[in-house]
């Protein structure tokens, strides 16, 4: 079984060479790569164009930066074959990984996505990330951040696989609407999940798979203006999209203390009036945003989800 591996691009021709070298080595189960480039000044289409690889690339150029969810999601559409692993520009992949996600997520039809292993490249014995978890305080956290890579080798479900490193169904992609097109970049993979996790899919680890990943390679930092005010905007929207009301409701007061502990954390950073304008945005262009439909089969699901968000919760809390 070979795979589309679909990566956005955005002057990232430093990160082009190692990128490709790795997948090189894994090229027996690379069916294509598609790098999908979002207006980049760099030379990033000429390296792409002018060199040869263990499989065919098929380069879309856009006229304009349009974001991370747009551009994958035109990969998505372009996309031969059935799985789908989205990959980050800035990143090496570790010989072998590819089998052990296509192994891993064709195991069972109820698996939406897997996750590889992120280290981070400038300190291969350190984790970048194994899995993102979401809690009642509308919190996004990066499990095993700065852990050792000894520990989380067990495959295990967790909440939301990052999309710079994660395979996916693509038919069950196209069942769930894909990525959200408005969210640009950050927290479109925290909202598809939850939505995998709606229609009963589960999301797992596969420790198996390492992806060095360096991080920010396009933001330019872990905390900007930029950043700060989109991913405050899409987790206004994550909420709004994803939970019915009666849970809005039952949740309100964690999601007040969320959002009013984010802007003091910001106040503090010098982003508060950034941080503060993103939320602004996201509830009033709230109704831009298409809601997730509340289908009565699914109870069970959101309830399922609740608890996972009490028991993110209280993980923190303890901390």
């Amino acid at each position: 079984m070979k795979v589309s591996v679909v990566t956005p691009n955005y002057n990232g021709e430093k990160f082009l060479k190692t990128f490709f070298d790795s997948l090189n080595e894994d090229s027996e189960y690379i069916g294509e790569v598609i790098i999908v480039d979002n207006g980049s000044e760099d030379k990033s289409k000429d390296y792409i164009n002018t060199n040869t690889f263990n499989f065919p690339v098929v380069l879309i150029e856009n006229s304009e930066n349009l974001g991370f969810s747009p551009a994958v999601n035109q990969g998505i559409r372009k996309a031969k074959y059935d799985y789908i692993f989205s990959l980050n520009n800035d990143t090496e992949l570790k010989k072998g990984s590819i089998k052990h996600m296509v192994d891993l997520i064709s195991s069972s039809e109820d698996i939406f996505s897997v996750q590889a292993k992120m280290l981070q490249y400038n300190n291969k014995e350190l984790i970048d990330d194994v899995g993102d978890e979401y809690n009642l305080l509308a919190w996004t956290k990066k499990t095993g951040e700065n852990h050792n890579t000894n520990e989380y080798v067990d495959v295990v479900e967790i909440f939301s696989s990052c999309a710079g490193a994660a395979m996916y169904k693509k038919p069950l992609l196209e069942e769930l609407g894909m990525f959200d097109d408005n969210f640009f970049a950050y927290m479109e993979d925290v909202d598809l999940a939850i939505r995998s996790k709606i229609n009963g899919y589960r999301n797992l680890l596969c420790p198996q798979a390492v992806v060095y990943h360096i991080g920010s390679a396009t933001s330019g930092s872990r905390y900007n203006e930029f950043k700060v005010k989109l991913a405050a905007r899409n987790n206004v929207w994550v909420v709004y999209k994803n939970i019915p009301i009666p849970l809005k409701i039952i949740n309100f007061i964690f999601l007040f203390l969320g959002f009013f502990i984010k802007y003091l954390f910001f106040v503090r950073k010098g982003f508060g009036d950034i941080y503060f304008a993103g939320i602004k945005e996201g509830l009033s262009t709230r109704n831009k945003i298409s809601k997730t439909k509340f289908k009565s089969k699914n109870t069970i699901n959101y309830l399922k989800i609740e608890y996972r968000l009490i028991i993110n919760t209280i993980k923190f809390l303890k901390r």
